[in-house]
């Protein structure tokens, strides 16, 4: 949206607080409170008796809201910890929600090690347990193998491609065909899609959900891997590998995995998955930077290509793809993003 379109439309956000509050809109206590990857943006309105609320400004001609009403309604109908919704007005795309504060989860990280950190992590994982079990994914779009191979494509078309000016390697057509197959052999549940520290808000020491509206029916370690191997921590591969064993277990005691299914097969599952997400993330955050114009994403590239290179080493069927990875991609991506850093300091 250009400057004119964005204050049109808190204009339009600003009458319409107003209005549901029965105050003057010069008398509306309202100021950004966030931006996230899409069109969104949040606004913390104070209310009078010192109370606050959560504006969600999604533009209708860039995002639909119907999804994540949906969504939102009947999770917290199944007891998860959603922000509930007080107001919606899906042809202005406005929504009125309660305010969770301002600390998602990264911030109550103080390192990888830290035993804060850890138990963190164990909470969060009991909270995609409470995903799994309370919301079933039977309204949800369906992660097929269509979505899971457009989230592939990402990375040969926007990192290789439009960043790197990389054909894709040999053994590319080989390796997005497995990791659907792993995918796809998995359990369906209910997937989140962007389990990541930044979408788990921390109020009164309890975990909260946001950023739901792309939840699917698709495979139970896609949430679990999100949380692993997110963008904010990278844990030793025995330290994954246990909370991988461990989520195994849960989901069988629970009866979302089958007890026929070994531990071997569950870490490599998990692994396959892991090596998806990074893939997609990797093709995301160049696309971000290259179509949309945003910053702050590539030096992000590196943690997420470790990420990607952890997770191949535990599938050896693929050490050709990570030996690529280690000769050309990663010595390609840092002479370019240190041509990028050279030219943002000229």
């Amino acid at each position: 949206m250009t400057t004119a379109d964005t204050s049109t439309r808190l204009d339009a956000l600003r009458r319409w607080a107003a209005a549901r509050h029965r105050l003057s809109v010069a008398a509306l206590d309202l100021h950004l409170a966030a931006g996230d990857a899409s069109f969104r943006r949040y606004f913390r309105l104070r209310l009078p008796d010192g109370g606050t609320r959560m504006l969600m400004d999604a533009p209708p001609a860039q995002e639909d809201s119907r999804p994540f009403v949906e969504i939102a309604q009947r999770w917290r109908a199944g007891g998860l910890p959603v922000p509930a919704l007080h107001a919606v007005d899906l042809e202005a795309g406005f929504l009125e929600l309660d305010d969770l504060g301002d600390t998602p989860l990264q911030h109550r990280f103080a390192g990888s090690d830290a035993a804060d950190t850890l138990a963190w992590h164990d909470r969060a994982i009991e909270l995609i347990h409470a995903l799994q079990n309370r919301a079933g994914p039977d309204e949800l779009p369906t992660y097929d193998a269509a979505l899971l191979g457009r989230e592939l494509d990402l990375f040969p078309e926007w990192c290789l491609e439009s960043w790197l000016g990389l054909p894709p390697p040999p053994g590319w057509t080989g390796l997005r065909q497995a990791l659907i197959d792993s995918a796809l052999a998995q359990p369906v549940v209910t997937v989140h899609r962007d389990f990541d520290a930044m979408n788990l808000m921390v109020l009164d020491e309890r975990l909260y959900l946001i950023d739901f509206q792309d939840a699917v029916a698709g495979p139970i370690s896609y949430d679990l891997i999100s949380l692993l191997r997110g963008r904010y921590c990278r844990f030793p591969a025995a330290r994954v590998a246990n909370w991988i064993e461990a989520f195994r277990q849960q989901a069988i005691a629970d009866g979302r995995l089958s007890g026929a299914t070994t531990s071997e097969a569950f870490q490599r599952q998990a692994q396959a998955m892991a090596a998806q997400r990074a893939l997609k993330v990797l093709g995301i955050f160049c696309r971000l930077t290259l179509r949309d114009g945003r910053s702050g994403y590539l030096e992000r590239l590196p943690h997420f290509l470790a990420h990607l290179e952890e997770s191949l080493m535990a599938l050896p069927e693929h050490a050709a793809f990570n030996a690529w990875l280690a000769d050309t991609f990663r010595p390609a991506l840092e002479r370019r993003l240190a041509g990028h850093a050279d030219s943002e300091t000229t």
